[in-house]
């Protein structure tokens, strides 16, 4: 049998520089007849939390607001890696929180820096509301299957055996 020994810091410093460049996540929510919902949206991450700002006529506003818990995929552009197998995807369960507009202008200047600063303020001027997202659990995946559990702040980083037989972990 062949072995392989996995440096962990350099898949841990991966996730970071990943999870710093990506500028939209797909968020997944259920619907009231517990079907998921995605959609595409823009976030920033601060102090170990992911803030997203997202209009409140659209179905994930409802969504957020009745469910304790809701996935956040973080996927790299298909573009870059060239091959849909080997995409590198990080899913984390949230707890969502709406924080509301007022008070949050530190959230709000990482947007401006992230995205066109007057896009953001005509947003502001718009039916949109901020929510924060407290990752509750993570999981890390790298092309074809191999996973590791992680935080958002990556203090806590570790590698997870699948037992495929079984489909479990091990």
């Amino acid at each position: 049998m062949l072995t392989k020994q996995i440096d962990l810091e350099k898949y841990k410093e991966s996730y970071l520089r990943f999870i710093e460049k990506k500028s939209i996540l797909t968020l997944a929510t259920l619907d009231e007849n517990g079907h998921p919902f995605t959609s595409c949206t823009p976030f920033v991450k601060n102090n170990g939390k992911l803030y997203i700002y997202i209009s409140q006529i659209a179905e994930h506003y409802q969504y957020l607001e009745n469910s304790e818990l809701s996935d956040v995929f973080l996927m790299a552009d298909e573009e870059t890696t060239k091959n849909p197998f080997a995409t590198e995807r990080v899913r984390l369960r949230c707890s969502a929180r709406n924080i509301g507009n007022e008070g949050n202008d530190e959230i709000f200047s990482l947007f401006d820096e992230k995205f066109d600063a007057k896009m953001m303020t005509v947003f502001r001027g718009l039916d949109f509301a901020l929510f924060e997202l407290t990752p509750t659990s993570g999981r890390y995946v790298v092309g074809f299957g191999m996973a590791f559990n992680v935080s958002i702040d990556g203090a806590k980083f570790e590698h997870v055996v699948v037992d495929k037989k079984n489909n479990t972990e091990a």
